[in-house]
């Protein structure tokens, strides 16, 4: 196929590029030549341009298939599709479970979406990033129906990922020791490795499947993610478990400050319906497969990770922690 990527040099993009070009498929590339631009220059086409106002590189030109892991405002969304709408087959639009408004409980693709107070916002924050992907569906799909795959991802992890919400836990227990756990090993965990994603984006385009997919991974428990890190590592490293009141009177940040762990309000988040992808052929590796792979890229220094406790803080967390009376 002659594929088209809308960014395809970051994250999720770069890994479904690896496996479009793994598949033997003809790359082009799009983008605005910010982020290791460079990175696939010798087997893609590299188009440089902006999906705000600068689309014209890709006008008269053809392609099978568009994937789009890089829409956040329903406008530019659709620009693009407008834009592809006559040159391509098949549209791939990278969504987020984050279009559900409420995560009491896991949820499936028929659950409702969020709705934005203000529809023509083009803000991209915590507040509005739910309801504007949810308006990037409706988007993507107004433009071409029922040609478009609606991929609604949870936590993508794996090399390359610039936000360390799962990589800060096989970095911290390849440092070896006591380190701060949340709650109890028992915490429901939901992360998919972006290659497991991008393999099968690919295969879904090439096979022309549409719809609307969660695609978050099997649900496993964060002490199934320490165990893997510790067996790849060989790390002698134990978690202290601190309860919701203790981080709670600490202000220790859940997701940021404790990566995968969400309150209970919000478990569901990572107990997201993935049924409908499996029988449509979703397929997830190893944890310990995701663990090496990622901590053979990752240069591994903890007081430079986006995510996870700095070392000088959890030092004084747990000081705090055994200084309690018994």
């Amino acid at each position: 196929m002659r594929v088209l990527i809308l960014g395809g040099t970051q994250f999720l993009g770069r890994h479904i590029a690896d496996a479009c070009l793994a598949a033997g498929h003809e790359l082009t590339l799009f983008n605005r030549g910010r982020t290791d631009s460079q990175a696939f220059r010798d087997v893609a086409e590299l188009v440089i341009g902006d999906r705000d106002g600068g689309l014209e590189g890709l006008r008269g030109r053809t392609f099978d298939v568009c994937i789009d892991p890089s829409g956040y405002v329903p406008r530019l969304v659709r620009d693009s599709c407008e834009i592809l709408a006559d040159v391509v087959r098949h549209y791939t639009f990278v969504s987020s479970i984050s279009v559900y408004p409420t995560f009491t409980q896991g949820q499936d693709e028929s659950a409702p979406l969020a709705e934005l107070e203000d529809p023509t916002t083009e803000v991209v924050d915590g507040e509005t990033y739910g309801g504007l992907k949810a308006l990037c569906e409706a988007a993507a799909e107004e433009a071409l129906p029922g040609r478009v795959l609606h991929v609604r991802s949870g936590l993508i992890v794996g090399s390359h990922d610039p936000t360390d919400r799962f990589s800060y836990w096989p970095v911290r227990i390849a440092a070896g020791g006591e380190f701060a756990a949340p709650v109890g090993p028992d915490v429901p965990v939901q992360v998919i490795d972006a290659r497991d994603q991008a393999e099968w984006i690919v295969r879904c385009a090439t096979d022309d499947t549409s719809g609307v997919f969660n695609v978050t991974g099997r649900e496993t428990t964060l002490g199934a993610v320490f165990d893997a890190a510790r067996e790849v590592t060989g790390a002698d490293a134990t978690p202290v478990w601190l309860p919701d009141d203790f981080l709670a009177a600490h202000e220790v940040q859940p997701w940021m400050e404790m990566p995968l762990y969400v309150p209970p309000a919000a478990a569901g988040m990572m107990q997201v319906d993935t049924s409908k992808a499996e029988a449509a052929g979703l397929t997830t590796r190893p944890l310990t497969d995701t663990i090496a792979d990622l901590l053979a890229w990752h240069p591994g220094d903890l007081d430079q990770m986006a995510a996870g406790i700095k070392p000088d803080r959890e030092s004084a967390l747990l000081g705090s922690y055994w200084r309690q009376p018994a």
